[in-house]
């Protein structure tokens, strides 16, 4: 009888959650402030992280960018931490050095690691605080000469699910959490980035985005927003589908495909 009830109790929670989204959609947002917060973004000294640390700059946050040995004795408790370093090598796996992939998930996802669980034990012990992760639309699918990031950026929205249902587990709700996941931004790293479907991205309306995406408590941040509603689509698609779609959407960046550099 217990199963029953419980299998009942999910349906109406399941009833109660869409309708809770469907008012949010229409319904504005409160946004919370975060004057007065100290705020550790790591990649601060360029794009998405530099125009980041603007945008908390703007709204009086204390800013810390960048020494994790030195901040509780310099600034005190951080409060909101932006996990925004990021590493990607564009080239086929025969192509990418050991060490670039050995690179890409220390910077990626292992330095999220160290960072929250230096930080999060204050954070815990006063229930408050907010932990965003930045990945990428590749945490969700992948992109041909992308395979040491796409799997490091799978590994990051894992990271963000995992902690987000600990954090709930352990009855710490006043911990937020985001995750950042934009299509291809124009930060130079990826050189003449190019999609049909997709933008690309200019660094400031990613900042905006991730901003807003933190002062209203958003978990899974798309930019574009409707990214999301095209992956959701895209788990229904046979593959051979998949593989069409693929080719209309005919990405191209430059990468090092045989040891030599070609658009791709």
């Amino acid at each position: 009888m217990n199963i029953v009830l419980d299998i009942l109790l999910l349906l109406v929670t399941i009833i109660y959650s869409y309708l809770e989204s469907l008012v949010k959609f229409f319904l504005p947002r409160r946004r919370k402030s975060v004057a007065g917060e100290i705020v550790l973004i790591t990649g601060a000294g360029h794009g998405i992280g530099r125009l980041t640390a603007y945008e908390f700059a703007k709204r009086k946050s204390r800013l810390v960018l960048w020494d994790i040995n030195k901040i509780k004795k310099e600034v005190g408790d951080v409060t909101i931490v932006v996990n925004n370093a990021g590493a990607i090598y564009p080239a086929d796996l025969l192509s990418t050095k050991d060490e670039e992939i050995t690179k890409t998930f220390e910077v990626n996802i292992l330095g999220h690691f160290w960072i929250i669980k230096a930080l999060l034990p204050s954070m815990i012990k006063r229930n408050y605080g907010h932990i965003v992760t930045v990945a990428s639309v590749c945490g969700h699918g992948v992109i041909p000469y992308l395979i040491p990031y796409c799997s490091s950026k799978f590994a990051a929205v894992g990271f963000h699910r995992a902690l987000t249902a600990e954090l709930e587990t352990l009855g710490k709700t006043g911990i937020k959490t985001s995750c950042l996941c934009p299509v291809f931004v124009d930060t130079g790293f990826t050189k003449n980035p190019s999609t049909r479907l997709w933008p690309v991205l200019e660094t400031d309306e990613v900042a905006r985005s991730l901003i807003d995406g933190i002062l209203t408590n958003k978990k899974m941040i798309f930019v574009p927003s409707y990214i999301g509603i095209s992956l959701i689509l895209e788990k229904f698609l046979p593959e051979r589908a998949l593989a069409a779609l693929s080719r209309i959407q005919n990405i191209q960046f430059e990468a090092v495909v045989g040891h030599k550099t070609r658009m791709k």
